[in-house]
């Protein structure tokens, strides 16, 4: 280490740090998958090209998404309740938690959707590879609403908990790209897998990259616990 300024103090802290200099950071492992509390890669998988395909057709059909990269967040529903035509905002977002303040006082927001309700694919986008992957998740688990999310550039969703875990498949992403539950961060690529989020938990995306990210996210429509 350099000499040390006259008068310097050298005590517990000061030798913590400058071991910790020692060595440089690890910084390759932050570009991809490191599984944790709350967030496993499943055994199930998709073909990334065609997910990539099928969100090209999708937003042909619909142009709900709008200006998809410029947006902070957006969605587009693939699953509705049987016969739906159209879809509210709390249909889109639905109940979740936070603690908004420096009160630190968990608080609701939103009401809560009865995600069994949302069990029919959206024909809208029938005969795409969306609907194949609904089938394949719905033949395993309870699917609930599942939307195509998008977040822009240098966005972050707020720190909240959700009534319910939810499946991630990446479509659009980049390394700035990560998802954290409590105390858990990861980065989720983009290469078919499907990713078990315990959203229950206290979560965010966030959207660190150049580029958009876009997720298909799948509601797990199991009975809640009670608190």
């Amino acid at each position: 280490m350099n000499q040390p300024y006259i008068g310097r103090i050298h005590d517990s802290d000061v030798a913590l740090v400058e071991d910790r200099l020692q060595a440089p950071p690890e910084t390759r492992s932050v570009a991809g998958f490191v599984p944790g509390p709350g967030i496993e890669r499943l055994a199930l998988s998709f073909d990334i090209g065609k997910l990539r395909a099928a969100l090209a057709e999708c937003l042909r059909r619909s142009d709900f998404m709008g200006g998809m990269q410029d947006d902070g967040f957006a969605a587009l529903p693939l699953t509705q309740r049987p016969g739906q035509t159209e879809w509210t905002e709390n249909d889109l977002s639905g109940r979740y938690w936070l603690r908004g303040d420096d009160r630190y006082v968990e608080e609701a927001r939103e009401d809560l959707v009865p995600e069994i309700d949302f069990n029919e694919f959206n024909p809208q986008f029938a005969g795409t590879y969306f609907e194949h992957v609904h089938a394949e998740l719905a033949h395993r688990f309870p699917i609930g609403r599942m939307r195509v999310l998008s977040k822009g550039l240098y966005n972050c969703n707020s720190w909240h908990r959700d009534p319910e875990p939810r499946l991630h498949i990446p479509i659009v992403t980049n390394p700035g790209s990560l998802f954290v539950v409590n105390h858990h961060v990861t980065h989720l690529p983009a290469d078919g897998s499907v990713y078990f989020t315990d959203t229950r938990g206290y979560h965010t995306a966030m959207n660190g990259g150049e580029t958009h990210r876009v997720h298909i996210v799948a509601a797990l429509a199991y009975p809640q616990l009670q608190d």
